[in-house]
């Protein structure tokens, strides 16, 4: 459900106080959004579903607020060679997909990345074809080393790969919802929201860095604490949490959103001040198109 002109925004009054926005100028023109990934990681303990999200540093953009694994894409997310290393999905399947003519498989593998360097869960199989879980002593070693120098800023996803005989799991990814960072955001992104099942035996832990707390919560109390202030979540965020609602198991909700992946509709929110007060519109609100 949407909102109405003049409606509050769908978080609370207090939400510019407890994140960490950065805002443009009055005068600024809008920054062109750049492409990222974000990944719902989920498991379903005791016939509940669960998502993992992690606090954001409050030095960072949306400091303080609780997101989901992301972030934008790098250029070696998209080299030819991508292919070779993932399983499941070609860059061609995964553009039609998007809506694109080609690049679309760099947001699948964008997505493992920044699960693995935030939350140290790689979305992998093994060279049998059995799902990576469970690594032993050596494999775990391995994969600290590698992610620090993926939180280093260092390229090594595929050399990874290649060290451990691996092929990213993309097939296990499902695409759900696009969203674009408002105008009068500083830093702005197009961002393609995943879900994803995690691996019963990986522990997800968040990285320290950038993220300072982390969490396996169901949605409902997400939102719900969310309402509260005690949780800070933003606008994407909230939506995306409202879309897992109501599902009990994994295999089912995982099977719906794949049956809609070709359904999805970009999401660029607009907001304004009306009588001293922050008003947001979605498209097909009314008044959406005047602002």
């Amino acid at each position: 459900m949407t909102d109405k002109p003049g409606s509050k925004p769908p978080f609370p009054e207090n939400l510019e106080n407890s994140i960490n926005f950065k805002k443009g100028g009055p005068g600024d023109e809008p920054s062109s959004p750049r492409p990222a990934a974000t990944v719902l990681l989920v498991r379903a303990p005791k016939e509940q579903v669960e998502v993992f999200m992690i606090q954001r540093n409050a030095k960072t953009n949306f400091g303080n607020a609780w997101v989901f694994p992301g972030g934008k894409l790098d250029e070696v997310d998209g080299i030819d060679e991508a292919n070779d290393f993932c399983f499941g999905l070609t860059d061609e399947m995964a553009s039609q997909i998007l809506g694109l003519e080609k690049g679309g498989l760099n947001y699948w593998v964008a997505c493992i990345r920044e699960c693995f360097e935030e939350c140290g869960v790689l979305l992998a199989y093994r060279e049998n074809g059995d799902l990576f879980d469970n690594p032993n002593e050596d494999e775990s070693e391995t994969l600290s080393k590698y992610r620090d120098l993926l939180n280093q800023g260092e390229p090594v996803l595929y050399e990874l790969c290649k060290e451990m005989n691996l092929r990213l799991a993309v097939d296990r990814l499902a695409y759900i919802s696009h969203w674009v960072t408002p105008k009068f955001e500083m830093k702005r992104y197009s961002t393609r929201f995943f879900i994803a099942l995690a691996p019963e035996h990986q522990t997800a832990e968040h990285d320290g860095g950038e993220g300072v707390k982390s969490t396996w919560i169901s949605p409902e109390s997400a939102l719900e604490k969310g309402k509260t202030g005690d949780f800070p979540i933003i606008l994407p965020t909230i939506k995306n949490l409202e879309s897992i609602e109501g599902f009990t198991n994994t295999q089912e909700l995982m099977e719906t959103k794949v049956k809609f992946q070709n359904e999805v509709s970009c999401i660029e929110p607009k907001f304004f001040m009306q009588d001293g007060k922050m008003i947001g519109l979605l498209p097909g609100d009314k008044g959406y198109e005047d602002h």
